[in-house]
C-alpha cells in the first residue's frame, strides 16, 4: 500500500469523526454542504447504486475496486434518513460513530484486509438490542437513561465483522408484550412508525420499524426479533425478507426479553442473499449445520431450481379472500416452475393457541426480571408496572398494561403446571410441522405471513390475528417471509417454514422462491390507501 494512500484515508477517518452526529439525535449525520437538496437526499441512486435493489455482493465488488466507498454509501443513507424518514418515523436515532466505521472500513478495503461479506455495510438494529454506545430502550421512557454496559453478543458479531452500526429501529413497546389490545409500531419513546406503502396503515410488530426503514431504503439491512411473528409479520407487511432462525442459531444475550424458551433475533433484507449473508455473521460461521451442508453464500448466491421441490400450502383463509386468490396465483407460479404444491393443514392449532400464551407469561416474568437486574431504572417487573402507572407518556396511545399484570400473577417456571404447558407446547409444534413434512415428503410448508396491513388506530389496537407464525415460533425451527405480490396497494408475504435447524437449506429455497415470484416494489408513501384496498 502507498504512503499516500494510507494518509489520505487517515485524513477521511478525521474528517469522518468531526461530521458525525451526536448521539441520541435523529438523522443529523446526513451531510448539510451546500447545494444538497432535499430532492438528491430522497434519491435512491448512489454513484451507480440504486439502493433499492443492490446487493450485498454488489456493493462489496464496488468497494474492492474502489468505485464505491462505505463512507459514501453510509452518508448516502444518512442522507435518506433524514429526508424520508419524517414520512415513517422508522429510525430512532443515528450512530455518532457510523461514519468513522465506515472510514474504518473503508482502509481495511484498501489495505486488503477485509473482514467479510458486511464489512462497511449499514444495519440498523431494532432498539431491543443492546449497544454500549446507543440508549437501548424497548421503547419504554422505563429505559430511556444510560446505554447498556456492553453490547449484545450479535452487536458484538457485527462489529468484528466490520459492519456499520447505523442507528436504532422503533418498535412496538416491548416487542407487543404489555398491553391486551396494543397498537403495533409505537412506542413512547419513539411514536408511531407507520407503513411506507400506505401511511395511515400499519407496519405490523414488533420490529416494525426494521421492516419499514427496509422498505423506504434507510439501511442495507437490519436486525429484528421474534417470539411470535415479530420478524416474518413485519416482513411480509412491508414488502421485505425477514428470517426467524432456529432457535439457539443467534445469541440472545443482550436482548430484551420476553422467553428464553421462543426469542430470536434474526436478520431482515430486501432480498434473500443480504439476509443470508447476515445470518453467517450473527450465527458466527458460515452455516448453522455440521458436515458437508452448503454455505449460505453457496446456497442463496445463484437461485436454484424449484423443479422437483415439494411444497405445502396451508391457506389460512381468515386471513382473508383477497389473500387466499394471492396463494392461488402464488401456488400456480411456483406449479410452473417446476415445484409441486400441495395443499396440507397443520395440527394441533387450537391446542398451541390455548398454551402459548399462559407459558409466555411465566417466561417473561423470569426472563424480564433477569434483565432489568442488568439496568439502570426499574429493577423487578413489579418496579415496572408502578413507573407506567406514574408517567402519562407510556399510555398516551394505549393505556393498558394488562400482560405485565398478568405476568406478575403467573405460575413461576418451576411450577409443574407450567412445565408440562411448556413441555406439551414444545412436543405439538415441533409434531404439527415434522407430520405432515413426513406425510408429503416436503421440503417446506407455505402459508401467507399476513393479512394486507390494517388501519392504525390507538383507541381499537391491532387487527392482527395470523397464525402462520406460531407453529414454527413455538417449535423454535427455521421461518422465512419473502414478498409475494399485493392486495392493492398494500403487501403480503410468503411464509416458509421448515424443519429444525434447515435454516440454509430455507434460505436456498427461498432465493428460488423469490427469484420466481419476482414480487418487490418500491413503496409510493400514498397518504392512504385508494378505494377499494382491503381495510
Amino acid at each position: 500500500m502507498k504512503k499516500r494512500s494510507t494518509a489520505a484515508l487517515t485524513a477521511l477517518l478525521v474528517v469522518a469523526a468531526l461530521v458525525a452526529a451526536a448521539p441520541g439525535q435523529r438523522a443529523e449525520a446526513a451531510d448539510s454542504r451546500p447545494g444538497n437538496s432535499a430532492r438528491s437526499a430522497e434519491s435512491t441512486l448512489v454513484k451507480g447504486v440504486n439502493l433499492d435493489t443492490v446487493t450485498i455482493p454488489e456493493l462489496q465488488a464496488r468497494m474492492n475496486r474502489g468505485s464505491l466507498s462505505s463512507l459514501r454509501l453510509t452518508l448516502a443513507y444518512l442522507r435518506r434518513i433524514k429526508a424520508v424518514d419524517p414520512r415513517i418515523n422508522a429510525v430512532l436515532r443515528t450512530s455518532p460513530t457510523a461514519l468513522r466505521q465506515a472510514a474504518a472500513s473503508d482502509l481495511r478495503h484498501r489495505l486488503g484486509r477485509t473482514r467479510g461479506p458486511l464489512d462497511g455495510i449499514p444495519v440498523l438494529l431494532k432498539d431491543n438490542v443492546n449497544t454500549r454506545d446507543m440508549p437501548t430502550t424497548a421503547g419504554s421512557l422505563a429505559l430511556a437513561g444510560s446505554p447498556p454496559d456492553t453490547d449484545a453478543v450479535l452487536v458484538g458479531k457485527l462489529r468484528a465483522a466490520g459492519a456499520v452500526i447505523l442507528g436504532k429501529a422503533n418498535l412496538s413497546e416491548w416487542a407487543n408484550f404489555r398491553a391486551a389490545k396494543p397498537t403495533s409500531g409505537w412506542s413512547a419513546v419513539g411514536g408511531q412508525t407507520n407503513n411506507p406503502y400506505v401511511l395511515d396503515r400499519n407496519p405490523c410488530g414488533s420490529s416494525s420499524g426494521s421492516a419499514a426503514a427496509l422498505a423506504a431504503s434507510l439501511a442495507q439491512v437490519a436486525i429484528g426479533t421474534e417470539t411470535d411473528g415479530s420478524i416474518v409479520c413485519p416482513a411480509g407487511m412491508n414488502g421485505v425478507v425477514g428470517l426467524k432462525p432456529s432457535l439457539g442459531v443467534v445469541s440472545q444475550s443482550g436482548v430484551v426479553p420476553i422467553s428464553a424458551e421462543q426469542d430470536t433475533a434474526g436478520p431482515m433484507a430486501r432480498n434473500v442473499i443480504d439476509t443470508a449473508l447476515t445470518l453467517s455473521v450473527l450465527s458466527g460461521r458460515d452455516t448453522v449445520r455440521a458436515g458437508d451442508a452448503p454455505s449460505f453464500t453457496d446456497a442463496v448466491g445463484r437461485p436454484g431450481t424449484l423443479r422437483g421441490k415439494r411444497i405445502g400450502l396451508w391457506r389460512l383463509p381468515s386471513l382473508g379472500a383477497e389473500v387466499d386468490a394471492l396463494m392461488t396465483r402464488t401456488a400456480e407460479r411456483l406449479t410452473a416452475a417446476g415445484a409441486e404444491v400441495v395443499e396440507v393443514s397443520l395440527p394441533y392449532q387450537e391446542r398451541l393457541a390455548e398454551l402459548e400464551f399462559p407459558a409466555l407469561l411465566s417466561e417473561f416474568h423470569r426472563d424480564i426480571d433477569a434483565y432489568l437486574a442488568t439496568r439502570s431504572g426499574p429493577r423487578d417487573l413489579a418496579e415496572l408496572i408502578e413507573f407506567n402507572r406514574t408517567h402519562p407518556r407510556e399510555r398516551s396511545c394505549f393505556a393498558g398494561q394488562e400482560l405485565f399484570e398478568q405476568a406478575l400473577a403467573a405460575p413461576s417456571t418451576t411450577d409443574p403446571e407450567y412445565r408440562a404447558m411448556r413441555a406439551e407446547l414444545t412436543d405439538l409444534s415441533r409434531r404439527s410441522i415434522d407430520e405432515v413434512m413426513a406425510a408429503h415428503d416436503l421440503d417446506a410448508i407455505a402459508s401467507p405471513a399476513n393479512p394486507p396491513a390494517w388501519t392504525t388506530d390507538c383507541a381499537r389496537g391491532d387487527n392482527d390475528v395470523i397464525p402462520s407464525s406460531t407453529p414454527a415460533a413455538v417449535a423454535g425451527y427455521p421461518s422465512l417471509s419473502v414478498p409475494a405480490g399485493f392486495v392493492g396497494e398494500l403487501p403480503v408475504g410468503l411464509l416458509l417454514m421448515a424443519g429444525n435447524r434447515q435454516d440454509v437449506e430455507l434460505l436456498s429455497l427461498g432465493a428460488a422462491v423469490e427469484h420466481r415470484l419476482d414480487a418487490w416494489r418500491a413503496p409510493r408513501y400514498l397518504p392512504s390507501a385508494p378505494s377499494g384496498t382491503s381495510h
